[in-house]
């Protein structure tokens, strides 16, 4: 299995001006090659395939007006009319329904002031042994922060600057599975909102809800970046204020979220998650709020990566099972309940619930014994 792996990077004022180049130039290749597309579709005419968009980027090369996209390396450009030709085999197999998941639409202009990157193949870009730095063709060697080793020699690196002006190096890697040591723990686990998770063993985690703490500030740069005037020096740096507290938010909840599926995966051999319409929860006003700075569906994708990793057995429970209105000690269905009980006293056997219990109940009816 294929793994990316993404460093924290430094570079000089001079390699911030070539690596803004390059991005600008692959910006201008993505652009120009849809807006070509879009016109031979509108004069009814078949798609331009990736040959014929590289043949005419070398003709463009060769023009006065376009002879600047020769200063940067030939690699990213590539790369991007081959982004290109993915992005537009994705829609069309999303129009056919042979892709799975919701609708992909068509590719779209790339804009300057959101995420920007390029994309080195192996011939692009040197790393040197024992080294804080790596070499990427036409900028030079750029210091990069290791948080931890490569696991193989990269096949890819792509350059990424997000809105916050921060610069990332992410690398494409081989990774074989390696699993953990067996044991016999299973753990059923309970998405909530008050409680982020509830489990089977009667742990309940607490969410740090980034997302709630910063929602005073939040607000008050959004309306300071509301009165600036568009194109004005003022305006980007309020912008880059916002961009950097979002930046903060999403890497809280990051934070958090990985922490706490790396223990579950490495406690449990066996773990069971309730299958929840994510969705459709967020098409509540009154929820959406709080369910979307959860990261639930993000928690989920986590876990079911790190399985297959590690060898560990993830489940997941069907939506329409009814869990919370049966008793996991006698099995005795007690009916409709409201969203504001939250303990409830099984009628039959008389045992105390909560969202612990449901979700040992549902251990039990998916472990094999």
């Amino acid at each position: 299995m294929k793994l990316r792996y993404r460093y924290r990077i430094y570079p000089t004022d001079q390699q911030k001006r070539l690596i803004s180049q390059l991005f600008g130039c692959c910006r201008v290749v993505f652009n120009d090659a849809l807006a070509y597309c879009q016109e031979q579709y509108r004069a009814g005419n078949k798609k331009p395939n990736s040959k014929e968009l590289s043949k005419r980027l070398t003709d463009l090369k060769k023009t006065t007006e376009k002879q600047w996209l020769t200063e940067v390396s030939s690699i990213p450009l590539q790369q991007s009319l081959r982004d290109l030709e993915q992005a537009y085999s994705n829609f069309f197999k999303s129009c056919k329904g042979q892709r799975k998941g919701k609708k992909v639409k068509p590719p779209k202009f790339k804009k300057r002031k959101s995420k920007q990157s390029a994309r080195f193949m192996d011939n692009g870009f040197k790393l040197y042994p024992n080294s804080d730095y790596i070499y990427i063709a036409k900028i030079g060697d750029i210091k990069v922060v290791w948080s931890r080793e490569l696991p193989a020699v990269p096949s890819s690196t792509t350059l990424i600057k997000d809105s916050a002006d921060r610069y990332f190096v992410s690398f494409v890697v081989e990774f074989n599975p390696q699993p953990l040591p067996e044991n016999q723990n299973s753990v059923g686990i309970d998405l909530g909102i008050t409680d982020f998770a509830t489990l089977s063993n009667g742990e309940k985690v607490k969410s740090p809800k980034p997302l709630k703490k910063q929602l005073k500030r939040l607000r008050r740069l959004q309306r300071n970046l509301s009165r600036k005037q568009k194109g004005s020096k003022r305006r980007e740096v309020a912008r880059k204020k916002l961009a950097k507290l979002h930046a903060k938010i999403s890497d809280t909840r990051n934070d958090f979220l990985h922490q706490l599926s790396t223990r579950i995966i490495r406690e449990n051999q066996t773990i069971v998650l309730e299958d929840l319409n994510v969705s459709g929860m967020m098409k509540n006003r009154k929820l959406a709020r709080a369910i979307s700075d959860l990261g639930w569906q993000y928690f989920r994708t986590m876990l079911e990566a790190k399985s297959v990793m590690y060898g560990r057995d993830f489940r997941v429970i069907d939506r329409w099972i009814p869990t919370s209105q049966t008793c996991s000690c006698c099995g005795f269905r007690g009916g409709k309940k409201k969203l504001n009980i939250r303990e409830w006293i099984c009628l039959n056997c008389g045992t105390s619930h909560d969202g612990a219990s449901r979700a040992c109940w549902r251990i039990e009816i998916l472990t094999p014994q």
